[in-house]
């Protein structure tokens, strides 16, 4: 488990800075924060927990918890950093990087913990596994549809130029 929190911790801060690093390569706009909305910061932490899934795959493929293990890691990263985030400033009315960095590794934390706890678990039903591949398959799909085509709300928002997307990307942070 700890490997993986390393590596996925490790690819993610690199995710944080590698569209700015890459001269703003679309290429690299899909895995990669194009600002500081929440969803680039669940991207970043996406990012490498579906490329460490290429690893796992082929070490726990054949467990028959292996993809509701793995959609349900990465659905605790895709609700629990917009939960805890906005949750931690509701209650304290601003956002604190370290609190926000914090959280970050936190979310990965869980997510791979959320993992091991499925993965080690008695063999599930084969809705369960079906379920998981199908969950797994429709977040892939989305994370490529919201990073192309974010929505307009709060979650998609860059809190600094108040825009979405690659079109949210300010040259003033980073």
């Amino acid at each position: 488990m700890w490997n993986a929190v390393i590596i996925i911790s490790i690819l993610g801060t690199l995710a944080h800075f590698m569209y700015e690093i890459s001269g703003h390569n679309k290429f690299i706009a899909l895995f990669a924060a194009v600002n500081e909305s929440t969803w680039e910061h669940i991207k970043i932490a996406l990012t490498p927990s579906l490329l460490w899934g290429l690893y796992d795959g082929f070490v726990y493929g054949t467990n028959p918890n292996y993809f509701p293990a793995k959609t349900l890691s990465l659905l605790t990263i895709i609700l629990g950093i917009p939960l805890v985030f906005y949750g931690f400033k509701a209650v304290f009315k601003k956002s604190v990087l370290w609190v926000d960095i914090l959280l970050f590794y936190a979310a990965i934390i869980c997510s791979q913990w959320v993992f091991r706890l499925i993965i080690d678990s008695p063999p599930m039903n084969f809705m369960f596994e079906y379920l998981g591949t199908v969950g797994l398959f429709i977040i892939f799909g989305s994370y490529m549809v919201l990073t192309l085509q974010p929505f307009e709300n709060f979650i998609f928002e860059d809190p600094i130029s108040k825009k979405y997307g690659k079109d949210g990307h300010s040259e003033h942070h980073h």
